[in-house]
């Protein structure tokens, strides 16, 4: 099966010939993608795809070993993560990446360092309100928050950069469902105020309920690039995981 989505005019990012990997591990060789202003664009695929580390190589937190990555018309290949999040580009990492020691509104002021100050505390209002659970714990220490609100708390560092785009990786992880619900209404809130969103996403099916597009990445390479409705149709992702259908 063979299924496409449309090219997009002006990609708000791409990636040529991108290469990455852990030493002389190349898990990613000669990848092409690209995601549109205000579009969410989920990435799936099985457990060692490779998806988090073609994440990390397009926000320059670990080395390209060839291709480029061009971001809003310029290019970032080399640039380091803290140039990429001034551009707009920003990353949340996989795994309730806060610090402990700090309460959850230094958690948020910190994140918002480079914003001026006049925006900062707006911005982290923003935060609170996406995530009521942890606006009432804001001078509590993020260490002393549950896995969930961690996860939350680890979000709203994203969200206060107001990003162009936002990349998410398994943001939901150790949530519980209405909570992944949130998490999900909270992406499709940042679409609305015009960011881009690359999602990677454990509950699938909730993933391509919001998503404009899917892009299924198997073995380092992405062998499906479709919208979200075509990935809904049934047999579409199994035949992506097991290699029957490879469309870029």
């Amino acid at each position: 099966m063979h299924t496409s989505a449309p090219e997009l005019v002006r990609p708000l990012l791409s990636v040529k010939g991108l290469a990455a990997g852990y030493g002389s591990l190349r898990v990613i060789e000669n990848l092409d993608m690209s995601l549109g202003q205000g579009e969410i664009v989920a990435l799936v695929g099985p457990n060692g795809a490779g998806k988090s580390t073609l994440l990390k190589a397009i926000s320059s937190l670990i080395l390209k070993t060839g291709g480029t990555v061009t971001f809003d018309g310029d290019d970032i290949t080399r640039l380091s993560p803290r140039e990429c999040g001034k551009r707009g580009l920003v990353h949340v990492l996989e795994g309730h990446r806060v610090f402990a020691p700090l309460t959850v509104e230094e958690n948020l002021l910190l994140a918002a360092f480079d914003v001026p100050a006049a925006r900062r505390l707006a911005l982290v209002e923003e935060a609170y309100a996406f995530f009521p659970d942890i606006a009432k714990k804001r001078h509590d220490k993020a260490g002393a928050l549950s896995g969930g609100q961690q996860q939350m708390l680890a979000v709203g560092q994203g969200i206060v950069r107001r990003p162009k785009l936002l990349i998410l990786d398994e943001p939901s992880a150790g949530l519980a469902p209405v909570l992944i619900d949130r998490v999900l209404e909270v992406v499709e809130s940042l679409r609305a105020k015009g960011a881009a969103i690359l999602l990677v996403e454990q509950a699938v099916e909730k993933a391509l309920r919001v998503a404009d597009r899917v892009y299924v990445m198997v073995h380092g390479k992405l062998v499906l690039n479709t919208d979200a409705a075509s990935a809904r149709a049934p047999g579409v992702l199994e035949a992506a995981y097991l290699g029957t259908s490879t469309n870029q």
